[in-house]
């Protein structure tokens, strides 16, 4: 995790964020709020879906296309990650109160939108999700490298996003969000990260900008997500997944690292400069 400063300036720069300073002055800026909502609408309108199969069945599939011209596109690998302005893209698999799990097939051509199955059967979470939940596009978690911190290698998937804004996203929208934090959540022994985050357009956006924001704004919301991500799993009779660094969220600049650490890796592995063992679909 100890980026050399020179690639922290990089990404910083990619990200539209020059600065510590220029980053809380983004929130400060007049007109902020009708700014955001036009650039969070832009976004969605630059791409459509097109669903097939039936919902709740085993073949059902979301597709991503551009709105301009049709093309098929990856939301995993098309869809840019940074947005600008400290700000990044967020594709949204599951909607806030909703119990279907939905992820991106990464292992299918065009990685579209599916429901995840087990033994055969599509899988539910046993409670509704109280978050917009999805993932960071060109991220990935290399289960080829170790986080000494944490002693747990990646996960073989994108970087989630835990959205904790008040409106519920579209399943397979793409939204322009702040991230905030980060929780390193251990589940069978690989490292998942989980980015806290919130869409650009959401009323509480401007107060949020890191974690102290959140608990001041949205006391105890951290620890319920903590406590839903670490006890899902219980009443399917599995043991309560683990976090890292004493279970504690981590902050803003912290989250930041992760995003360009799992972007670096993500390059590596489109690019092949990392080796594709694990049978991934870069198209």
């Amino acid at each position: 995790m100890a980026a050399t400063v020179a690639m922290r300036a990089c990404f910083l720069l990619k990200a539209g964020v020059a600065r510590p300073q220029a980053a809380r002055s983004f929130a400060a800026r007049p007109l902020v709020a009708r700014r955001a909502a036009l650039h969070s609408t832009v976004v969605r309108a630059s791409y459509e879906n097109e669903k097939k199969g039936a919902p709740d069945s085993m073949d059902f599939r979301i597709f991503f296309k551009q709105q301009k011209d049709g093309a098929v596109v990856s939301p995993w690998h098309d869809i840019p990650l940074f947005a600008g302005d400290g700000l990044v893209n967020f594709v949204c698999e599951i909607p806030k109160e909703s119990a279907a799990k939905m992820e991106v097939a990464t292992d299918e051509t065009s990685t579209p939108i599916k429901q995840d199955t087990k033994k055969g059967k599509l899988r539910f979470y046993p409670y509704n999700i109280n978050w917009n939940y999805g993932l960071l596009p060109q991220t990935w978690e290399d289960p080829a490298h170790k986080n000494t911190e944490c002693d747990a290698a990646g996960d073989n998937d994108p970087v989630d996003v835990v959205e904790i804004g008040s409106q519920a996203c579209e399943m397979g929208g793409v939204y322009k969000v702040k991230p905030l934090g980060v929780y390193a959540m251990i589940d069978d022994g690989e490292l998942d990260w989980k980015v806290i985050a919130i869409r650009e357009d959401d009323p509480l956006a401007t107060k949020l900008n890191d974690v102290e924001d959140v608990e001041r704004e949205l006391p105890g919301e951290l620890q319920k997500v903590l406590e839903w991500f670490r006890d899902y799993k219980i009443p399917d009779g599995k043991p309560a997944n683990k976090f890292g660094f004493d279970n504690k969220c981590m902050n803003k600049a912290f989250a930041l690292d992760v995003i360009e650490e799992t972007h670096t890796f993500y390059n590596r592995l489109r690019s092949g400069a990392r080796a594709n063992t694990e049978e991934l679909s870069l198209v």
